[in-house]
């Protein structure tokens, strides 16, 4: 299938975008369907574009009339060219697939309510598991497991490497399998293999099984992220789906709250039976991640119209009618996503074309450095605050205000990114500015300053109003095939955990308690990463540029004949413009 559909999709957006809402029932949607030869007798299309609407908006946007139709125009309306589009005929869904469907806007602000208690509060929840096992580390280190092993910090910093390493190099095998068997299948045998190795970290007696199960664990846990954003793409638009990484993000956070209490509680466990109580905290959350990853086997539909089975009902969690709505919105919004079947592998030929999309790669290097002046910091947080006086649980429970802060900045972040286009590189601007207004203090505090004055500025870094899911969204939008996408997602993260394993040896034992001289580098880091972003809005620009000045060469016919001849796919179709 051609991605010609996609971007007749981009240019009604655009024209919409260019019009005021009084415009929207007439001028614009009968313009649309005269260039695309709509038959007079077909069922109407929505005279309103697609709105941004938030989980504070129940009914969906106040500026939507709920009882109008809500159907996107798409090439799928012009019967001489819809058969081009046509998802192929091994797509899952393709027995819902309807050119002529129409639905309401109060029936799919209602569709999208029902996906997200469906499938994006689950998928939150297995983020939360993956989150427990990832994260516990910190809270072991608060409770002496350093000292009872005979680590230093170095060893400390080896096997996180050595986690971060294994984690990376196993994103795009995991992705590559996701595809292949189906993220709702490989997702969860992936966390109940980690589950076990996380709970066989309680026998952990030696450096050498330190470094083996945080191999074992990056093995496995690599690629978790990557397959759920490929799975949510199924069920969600382009327009939904960053929001829903950001809540995806938030139960991170949550994950990271939630942690700290059990934490609190499991620790106070230590002598039982002997055992220190950091081995009860592996071994019992490890225990959790088995029994959702349990769950996960029976609740993950393969597609939206896959959903019955006998756990979760013989008639499924949605009627013919909502399944209708759920693929045809999500086809016209995007028809490249019927191009392949939900279980269809990835050929080497196809891996090596999406790694060769060089203009992805702007998008990848900031995956590799925008975290990096905030994650040592955070990943010392506890061993810090230990430094500074203060007790093994009061460490847990001080990282409480930064971790409910983070998440309403990152929604805000994410807000403000769905708000206002193409603002994703001044929103990763203020990232950095946000964390180099913290670094400088941290850098010049001494042993006389007080403690009290150390960890606020600790708390407000940590703060940050990240741009992650911003990202994955931005990756997703700039890569525009699902052949591409599927392969950008895992390269993405791949990035972050290459970034992951420059962070983890920025902190070294020899500059400890203050870290000035990792500070110091941090604050160089963060200054090279304005630098960076400014560079990629400015290399976004001059494509976006280029391709306008190819564009507006053509004639009509020659861009009608482009449109329905061209072999150029995703990104590299001359029609297509970059996000920035």
């Amino acid at each position: 299938m051609s991605d010609s559909g996609v971007n007749k999709v981009s240019e009604y957006s655009e024209k919409l975008s260019n019009n005021t809402e009084d415009d929207l029932s007439t001028s614009i949607s009968e313009d649309f369907s005269e260039e695309l030869n709509i038959p007079k007798d077909w069922p109407p299309l929505a005279t309103q574009r697609p709105q941004k609407y938030y989980f504070w908006n129940f009914n969906g946007p106040s500026c939507i009339d709920l009882d109008s139709i809500a159907t996107q125009p798409s090439v799928y309306d012009d019967p001489t060219k819809a058969k081009a589009y046509q998802p192929i005929p091994e797509y899952e869904n393709i027995h819902r697939f309807d050119p002529l469907a129409r639905w309401t806007w109060r029936e799919e602000v209602r569709i999208v309510r029902k996906i997200d208690l469906r499938i994006m509060l689950w998928c939150g929840i297995m983020f939360m598991a993956l989150q427990l096992d990832r994260g516990n580390i910190s809270q072991a280190v608060a409770d002496n497991m350093l000292t009872d092993l005979g680590f230093s910090t170095d060893v400390f910093n080896n096997g996180n490497t050595i986690f971060t390493v294994v984690f990376l190099v196993a994103e795009v095998p995991s992705q590559l399998i996701s595809k292949k068997l189906g993220p709702d299948r490989w997702i969860p045998i992936q966390m109940l293999c980690w589950s076990g190795v996380a709970m066989s970290q309680y026998a952990l007696k030696s450096a050498g099984s330190f470094y083996a199960t945080r191999a074992l664990l990056g093995a496995l846990e690599g690629g978790f992220i990557a397959d759920v954003c490929l799975y949510l793409s199924y069920f969600y638009t382009t327009l939904e789906l960053p929001l829903r990484l950001a809540y995806f993000w938030s139960a991170l956070t949550i994950s990271q709250i939630i942690a700290a209490f059990m934490g609190f509680g499991i620790l106070h466990m230590h002598g039982d039976r002997g055992k220190e109580g950091w081995r009860w905290l592996f071994l019992i959350e490890g225990a959790i991640t088995a029994f959702v990853g349990i769950w996960s086997a029976l609740l993950m539909p393969p597609s939206p119209t896959k959903t019955a089975s006998w756990f979760r009902g013989k008639k499924g969690w949605f009627t013919p009618r909502e399944e209708t709505i759920m693929v045809n919105r999500v086809l016209r919004d995007d028809p490249s996503k019927g191009d392949m079947h939900n279980r269809q592998a990835l050929n080497f030929t196809s891996f090596w074309k999406s790694l060769c999309d060089f203009d992805l790669w702007p998008i990848y290097i900031i995956g590799l450095l925008f975290f990096i002046p905030s994650s040592p910091v955070g990943t010392y947080m506890t061993l810090t605050l230990r430094g500074l006086g203060f007790t093994t649980f009061q460490s847990i429970l001080m990282v409480l205000p930064y971790q409910v802060l983070s998440i309403i900045c990152l929604l805000l972040n994410t807000y403000a990114a769905q708000k206002w286009e193409n603002i994703r590189c001044y929103l990763g601007i203020f990232q950095q500015v946000w964390c180099l207004a913290c670094l400088i203090p941290l850098r010049v505090f001494s042993e006389e300053t007080s403690k009290w004055s150390k960890y606020s500025v600790l708390v407000v870094l940590l703060s940050y109003p990240s741009c992650h899911a911003i990202q994955v969204g931005w990756t997703s939008r700039n890569s525009n095939t699902v052949r591409t996408r599927t392969l950008s997602a895992a390269m993405y993260n791949m990035f972050c955990q290459l970034g992951g394993i420059v962070s983890n040896n920025i902190y070294r034992a020899d500059d400890k308690p203050l870290y000035h001289r990792g500070n110091q580098a941090l604050i160089g880091i963060a200054c090279m990463n304005i630098v960076v972003y400014g560079l990629a809005k400015i290399y976004y620009l001059y494509r976006n540029k280029q391709r306008d000045a190819q564009w507006d060469a053509l004639t009509s016919e020659q861009k009608h004949e482009y449109r329905h001849t061209t072999k150029d796919e995703g990104s590299k179709r001359l029609d297509f413009r970059f996000g920035h």
